[in-house]
């Protein structure tokens, strides 16, 4: 069992910065591959990003690229969604996912363990 829990959400003006933490407890963090997705109010969960376990691959929506960083630190259980230059249409609720097995990594019905969210607002 892993548990995992999103931070770093909150409200930030177009154009600005927000990091999103998420920290994973349980068996060996190491051991998954990791993933960043979003659902908007009325829209459906939308992939945003995703690491591999050792940090060699990082893959990301075309919307987000360029703007967004994805990185984790394994010693610390911890992987992180740097998020730059938001838009207002950047406004989600940010879920951080874990998966062992390799596959779709855009497609959420391959994650094992999901946090609960962390909204994230941008006003224009």
């Amino acid at each position: 069992q892993v548990q995992l829990v999103e931070s770093g959400g909150g409200l930030v003006q177009a154009g600005g910065s927000l990091r999103l933490s998420c920290a994973a407890s349980g068996r060996t963090f190491s051991s998954y591959a990791m993933g960043w997705f979003r659902q908007a109010l009325g829209k459906e969960r939308e992939f945003v990003a995703h690491i591999r376990r050792s940090s060699d691959s990082t893959y990301y929506t075309d919307s987000v690229k360029g703007r967004f960083t994805i990185s984790r630190d394994n010693a610390k259980n911890t992987v992180y969604l740097q998020m730059n230059s938001l838009k207002p249409e950047d406004t989600a609720v940010y879920y951080c996912a874990a998966r062992f097995y390799s596959g779709d990594y855009a497609n959420p019905r391959g994650y094992d363990y999901w946090g609960q969210g962390t909204q994230v607002t941008v006003s224009s």
